[in-house]
């Protein structure tokens, strides 16, 4: 039987190759009779009792939600705002999807959402907000606000939410300054995705939990020096499209244990940085590299030395693959795909 984190390490890992997933417990035809107390405008599937579908329907309010639905879909939609009661019947609600709506902050009132105390999922991406709405709830597991206006996460916002594993706040405007302390104390969290924002450094205060750190499409300009030995869970890092330049990149910053995958393309990186052994994919494409430097992928090369890179991109360098030492087939030995163009 595997271990309850890594069934939670497979289920994430499916989430960063598609981010956009399916919604769990969807039936598969929902022209099936609905539930009898179900609102007019949505369905409730007799065979899941507890989930109402109002998605894809050009709703401007939020209808009804009787007591005992704990899953509710309402993404697609043109839902402007959420008023003070709205959730009055269905305080034990787990799921509440909103994706793709035009909600503002300013209309998220007070006693709606704040008080759905065993809220597990919130997915709020594709909206309009330029901040978050107040959580009241520790049961979280996943809060999703992709593709807002947001500049700002408090750092209390999150505080006390010992379940929280996965947060995705890409697409947004948050600076590093305006997300100074938000991830602090978050033991359980696993996955951080805060790619295409306005980021100049690498969040602080992140948990020791982390599996999944998604820094892509920022203004980074380093990494400070032990920032992945504060990480001892990390496993897949991505950096790419920033402003990394070797002045940034402290010596054997990436020589850690437990990163299985480094993508650092399209930056402006002169040289290989040096990693670990253990490492199976490293993506420097589309940097100023001019020199393979093989002791910065393996240190010595022996029968039971040697790196275990399954990939290796260097297109978009100074590169061709007669750079390549004559030793690099002893170090590269399980590499499956060498890219130089």
């Amino acid at each position: 039987m595997f271990p309850l984190r890594s069934v939670l390490l497979v289920c994430l890992v499916g989430l960063c190759i598609c981010q956009y997933y399916e919604y769990d417990y969807e039936p598969a035809a929902q022209s099936m009779p609905s539930s009898p107390n179900c609102a007019l405008e949505c369905n409730c599937p007799i065979n899941f009792p507890s989930a109402m579908y109002c998605d894809n329907r050009n709703l401007k309010n939020i209808p009804f939600v009787p007591t005992g639905i704990q899953y509710l879909y309402l993404q697609n939609n043109l839902i402007e705002e959420i008023k003070t009661g709205v959730f009055d019947n269905v305080t034990n609600l787990r799921w509440l999807v909103l994706d793709h709506n035009n909600i503002t902050s300013d209309k998220i009132q007070s006693g709606s959402i704040d008080k759905l105390g065993k809220l597990e999922k919130l997915l709020f991406s594709h909206n309009k907000l330029n901040k978050p709405p107040t959580l009241s709830t520790k049961s979280l597991d996943e809060v999703k606000f992709i593709a807002n206006q947001l500049t700002t996460l408090p750092s209390g916002l999150l505080s006390g939410m010992d379940n929280l594993t996965a947060i995705h706040l890409a697409r947004n405007k948050l600076t590093s300054d305006g997300i100074a302390g938000a991830f602090k104390g978050l033991k359980s969290l696993m996955l951080l995705d805060l790619s295409e924002n306005k980021l100049k450094k690498l969040p602080a205060g992140v948990s020791a939990s982390l599996l999944m750190l998604y820094v892509d499409h920022n203004d980074i300009e380093g990494v400070p020096n032990g920032y992945l030995a504060k990480l001892p869970a990390l496993q897949y890092l991505r950096l790419s499209h920033n402003k990394l330049a070797d002045s940034g990149i402290p010596a054997g910053v990436f020589n850690v244990t437990s990163l299985l995958e480094l993508d650092l393309s399209f930056n402006k990186l002169q040289s290989i940085p040096e990693i670990n052994e253990a490492l199976e994919h490293l993506y420097l494409q589309v940097n100023q590299i001019s020199k393979f430097e093989l002791p910065n992928i393996c240190k010595i090369i022996s029968p039971v030395n040697y790196s275990r890179l399954k990939s290796l991109r260097l297109d978009g360098n100074n590169l061709t693959q007669h750079s390549m030492p004559d030793d690099a087939p002893s170090c590269l030995r399980q590499a499956s795909e060498i890219i130089f163009d």
